[in-house]
């Protein structure tokens, strides 16, 4: 149970409190709503390069990691398709610095030229070092363009080409900011060895004055239920043959989230898994394989890959894989499989709550569910999903028609 206190300020910012006295530092999790979902599809890789932007320099801090590091903070940001996070960790006495940072980043960017050139050729940089210069770097600038087609999944984080960083002018930037990194569109999370009196006093005094932004409504697109088998291939020079399978899933907050969840991990988690057990160690049909979802607030994948062994053609490995996925609707699931994976579940659950940054991620993100107490009701959905769930699961997502196929290498 990760006990917590919430209370928003008169712009708009709404604010965690998560008390934990046994540790001697503070954590500082600033979630905006923004996330490369939210971007232009003619303007992409917005989101992502805002986060190397907020450390390029604020307001009134030219500097950001320098006085951070003096009171022996560390720091980091990541982005993804449904959000943008950034988040500190200080010794907790030290935790108005932090406040003092993020607030005036949150206030106003330097908007000076020169930071935003750089950015743009170290995203241009990352671009082509960690997708386009590495094997299999390009699958997903592949593969999300063939699994959707409207809804701004399509395309990666990253964005979906390097012109788009390119053209990126300070009029784009201010405009993405002022419509995006405002309080009202924002969740604090303060966890670690404070008060809940001190995080009401360093919120309003850092924050408080900071004008809300115009409300922004989402109107994206709903990717329209695939109706028929697609499949591609792509040529290109890798040490492995590939095969990435995708079918379309439930959104987050589904009640169907984690009895498919689970399913992926009946299928590829680890090597005790059906798919490793049959495909990788009886049959030597793969190298490996394994099965995920891709964790999406709105409607997500169910994603199957694995590493063809040399000699064995991507037909009959996909039909190799079509079996086992057959064989599991035919027959029921066994308690003991359906136990060994919700075990599995729970286990990567606790050790995730045994740090304090996992705790405040995993609470904003359950406020930005609509219920900021879903961080305390994973373990029970989790225990209450029957394998009649999970089949049933399987029924509606694995079906041919629902699914994008990829053969990638030579």
């Amino acid at each position: 149970m990760i006990d917590f206190h919430e209370f928003s300020l008169e712009n708009g910012l709404q604010v965690i409190v998560h008390q934990d006295k046994t540790v001697p530092i503070a954590v500082l999790d600033l979630l905006y709503n923004v996330g490369s979902k939210d971007e232009n599809p003619n303007k992409t890789g917005f989101a992502h390069l805002f986060e190397h932007l907020m450390f390029g320099g604020s307001k009134n801090i030219p500097n950001y990691d320098s006085p951070l590091q003096k009171v022996g903070g560390d720091n980091n940001a990541f982005t993804s398709p449904d959000i943008t996070n950034y988040y500190i960790t200080v010794p907790a006495n030290n935790l108005e610095t932090a406040f003092w940072l993020e607030s005036d980043r949150m206030l106003e960017l330097s908007f000076d030229p020169e930071v935003l050139a750089v950015q743009k050729k170290v995203v241009i940089e990352e671009f082509k070092q960690r997708y386009l210069n590495q094997p299999y770097g390009d699958v997903w600038l592949k593969l999300r363009p063939l699994a959707y087609k409207v809804h701004p999944y399509q395309w990666p984080t990253i964005g979906k080409e390097i012109s788009h960083i390119e053209n990126v002018t300070m009029d784009d930037v201010k405009d993405f900011f002022y419509t995006h990194y405002r309080p009202n569109n924002a969740i604090l999370t303060i966890a670690g060895n404070v008060s809940i009196k001190e995080v009401k006093r360093l919120a309003k005094k850092w924050f408080g004055d900071i004008p809300a932004g115009k409300e922004y409504k989402r109107n994206l697109p709903e990717e329209p239920a695939q109706s028929e088998l697609r499949i591609a291939k792509h040529t290109t020079d890798v040490p492995v043959n590939t095969i990435y399978k995708t079918y379309h899933m439930c959104e987050k907050k589904s009640d169907q989230y984690i009895p498919t969840d689970l399913l992926s991990d009946i299928f590829g988690r680890g090597k005790s898994s059906r798919m490793y057990q049959s495909l990788v160690k009886e049959k030597k049909i793969f190298n490996g394989i394994n099965a995920s979802i891709s964790g999406s607030m709105e409607k997500g994948l169910f994603i199957i890959s694995g590493k063809i062994k040399e000699g064995i053609s991507y037909e009959d490995a996909d039909i190799e894989i079509q079996n086992e996925i057959t064989k599991l609707k035919e027959n029921s699931i066994d308690k003991k499989e359906v136990t060994k994976v919700k075990n599995q579940a729970e286990s990567t659950l606790s050790f995730s709550e045994l740090e304090l940054l996992p705790r405040a991620l995993n609470l904003a993100y359950s406020k930005l569910l609509g219920n900021t107490n879903l961080v305390n009701q994973t373990s029970e959905k989790i225990q209450v999903v029957t394998s009649g769930d999970i089949l049933s699961n399987a029924e509606s997502v694995l079906k041919q028609e629902n699914c994008t196929t990829l053969y990638y290498g030579k």
